[in-house]
């Protein structure tokens, strides 16, 4: 038997929360090992909202995933080679943006899962698996069982479809991205609104019914982080990387501004 972990799967399927990071500058593999010192479960490889490639994604996944922090790459769209390619490079999860119905979500299981639950198809030697010659069946299983499926709800109609979305086979996680819920709720960057508490009860509902994880992006503040997560989030996206890097700077040169 394969012993192929994936560590933010782990922590969920132990009730604990999955920490993880985002990445839009980053392009350097040491990230991965630096992430998980901080004490991240895992990183969000974006490909959605900068200019990073495929090869960069890849590369800092196959590190990742030595490093003990698992890999989620949010692809840009729904084709197929978006996300297979990723999982083929060495991610450990996907995350699709902008789901909103059981058909979307369906399709990307389809693409992201092995027969008999989806229709991914087979390449050789797998970074996941160290390339250690693997019996297909095996093979297939375990990465089946180790790959994070997340998608995203952005839209009041995802909201309203969550039952449905969280109850197709296959999807591990609904993550909320309330920054684009926000805007297309009409209430732009109102994170805190009623509104959107009342869309994280929803989601939460949807994901225990049906055995799935209920995620969080867009949310930094840490008191209404710990309100969301109180509701029941548990896949959180806790920040991203040049909002950390340029609060710290900017906190350094304060500092040594105040100096003289």
């Amino acid at each position: 038997m394969t012993d192929l972990k994936n560590a933010a799967l782990d922590r969920l399927r132990a009730g604990q929360l999955a920490i993880g990071v985002g990445l839009r500058q980053t392009r350097t593999v040491d990230i991965a090992k630096a992430m998980r010192t901080a004490g991240f479960d895992w990183l969000f490889i974006d490909m959605e909202h900068n200019s990073m490639d495929l090869d960069t994604a890849v590369q800092i996944s196959v590190a990742a995933q030595d490093a003990g922090i698992t890999p989620v790459v949010r692809v840009p769209g729904y084709e197929s080679f978006h996300a297979t390619r990723a999982l083929d490079g060495g991610a450990q999860g996907i995350v699709v943006p902008h789901v909103d119905d059981a058909a979307t979500a369906a399709r990307m299981v389809s693409q992201c899962r092995y027969p008999p639950v989806g229709h991914r198809s087979v390449t050789g030697a797998l970074p996941q698996l160290d390339f250690k010659p693997t019996p297909l069946a095996e093979a297939t299983t375990a990465i089946n069982r180790e790959t994070l499926l997340v998608v995203m709800l952005e839209s009041p109609a995802a909201i309203a479809r969550a039952d449905e979305i969280a109850a197709v086979p296959g999807v591990d996680a609904l993550l909320i991205g309330t920054s684009d819920l926000t805007m297309e709720m009409g209430i732009p960057g109102q994170v805190d609104h009623p509104d959107i508490a009342k869309a994280y009860e929803t989601v939460v509902e949807a994901c225990r019914k049906h055995g799935k994880h209920p995620g969080m992006g867009g949310v930094y503040s840490p008191p209404l982080m710990q309100r969301y997560i109180e509701i029941g989030a548990r896949l959180i996206l806790g920040g991203n990387d040049l909002p950390l890097l340029m609060a710290a700077a900017t906190e350094r040169a304060k500092a040594l501004r105040e100096m003289l």
